[in-house]
């Protein structure tokens, strides 16, 4: 990263690959109207670190249909890259959302056939080669598809050979997919590369991880997955922890309730400000690999990406849909707002 306060353009460094779905959230609106939005959990994770700074390559293709269009739009706006930028045939992934009382989304998936599925495990892997400063490549959500494991699964195990830190968002979505135990395993077989996974007390119930409480799970997957150094738990407005192999843990949380619109993109915008405050973070270190980084990460440290990650998701669910906010505005909520931080 050139700076961690500006946009990425077209002479900074690359230096994150994120793969995964891109589609249009159809959100139902109270009169029964359903409006489009821009969405998918990787897809919102490009957008969100290039706002933040961050040289960001989206790797799936993208429809030629409107959507895909728009799409396309979207992210060039944002400063992301696009590894694909030629539009292909298939169409666009749909997703139709229902927002419960609480704001929160339910999901029905259309993934047939579409668009960001027409990828190869090689072509993911020429796309990352040609980044000569990448140093983060993340994936997770629907690309954890059992239906896919033989594209995502043998890249994921080129990168972490690569050196590449990997991080795998589990951000389960059981009620599309046909085989529930397939899926669990695909995921586990995904987070199993990870060096930083990404889950919520959503997904660790959903991956039926055993333990009394969210806190106990996560601890619990996090020793199940050796390779990971760094383990993120999002808790909603409950708060979010951060795990570290070392044993080191941290805790966030709003010190204010806030003024939820909905929480669509609230996980990607926190992963988001978590990994663009460890880039920069390890950025002027020169301990090698961010890989490397993590794996000795300090108890200031980790607080610190933790209140970026907090505030992050914070702005975003203050607005409708996802709109992710830029470093500066989450920089500057971390000193207006701070949160209630604490670790052991």
């Amino acid at each position: 990263m050139t700076s961690a306060s500006t946009i990425s353009n077209g002479t900074a460094p690359i230096h994150a690959a994120i793969a995964g779905e891109a589609l249009i959230d159809l959100i139902r609106r109270p009169d029964g109207s359903y409006l489009p939005c821009l969405g998918g959990a990787l897809y919102n994770l490009c957008r969100a670190l290039a706002r933040q700074g961050v040289g960001t390559q989206y790797l799936n293709p993208l429809s030629r249909d409107r959507f895909g269009r728009e799409l396309a739009a979207q992210l060039l706006a944002d400063g992301v890259h696009l590894a694909r930028p030629e539009p292909v045939q298939p169409v666009t992934s749909l997703a139709v959302v229902n927002l419960n009382e609480h704001g929160h989304p339910d999901y029905a998936f259309y993934r047939e056939g579409v668009a960001d599925r027409a990828v190869s495990s090689q072509g993911l892997g020429a796309a990352c080669a040609a980044l000569p400063a990448l140093q983060l490549v993340c994936t997770g959500a629907l690309a954890l598809d059992a239906r896919d494991t033989a594209i995502y699964l043998p890249w994921l195990a080129d990168q972490h050979a690569a050196g590449h830190c990997l991080v795998v968002d589990a951000n389960l979505r059981p009620s599309v997919m046909p085989d529930l135990v397939a899926y669990r395993a695909a995921v586990h077989a995904a987070l199993a590369h990870a060096h930083i996974i990404k889950v919520s007390d959503e997904d660790l119930d959903h991956l039926a991880v055993p333990g009394t409480d969210a806190l106990a799970r996560a601890r619990q997957l996090l020793h199940a997955h050796p390779a990971a150094h760094l383990l993120a738990l999002t808790m909603g407005a409950q708060g979010a922890w951060l795990l570290h192999r070392n044993g080191t843990q941290c805790f966030a949380k709003e010190a204010q309730p806030l003024r939820v619109v909905d929480t669509v993109g609230a996980g990607d915008s926190f992963l988001a400000g978590l990994l663009a405050h460890l880039l920069t973070q390890a950025q002027p270190t020169a301990a090698g690999s961010l890989a490397e980084f993590v794996q000795v990460l300090s108890v200031n440290a980790c607080q610190q990406a933790l209140r970026h990650a907090l505030a992050s998701a914070s702005l975003c669910v203050m607005e409708q849909g996802c709109v992710p906010p830029g470093w500066a505005q989450a920089a500057d909520r971390v000193v207006q707002h701070p949160a209630v931080v604490l670790h052991g």
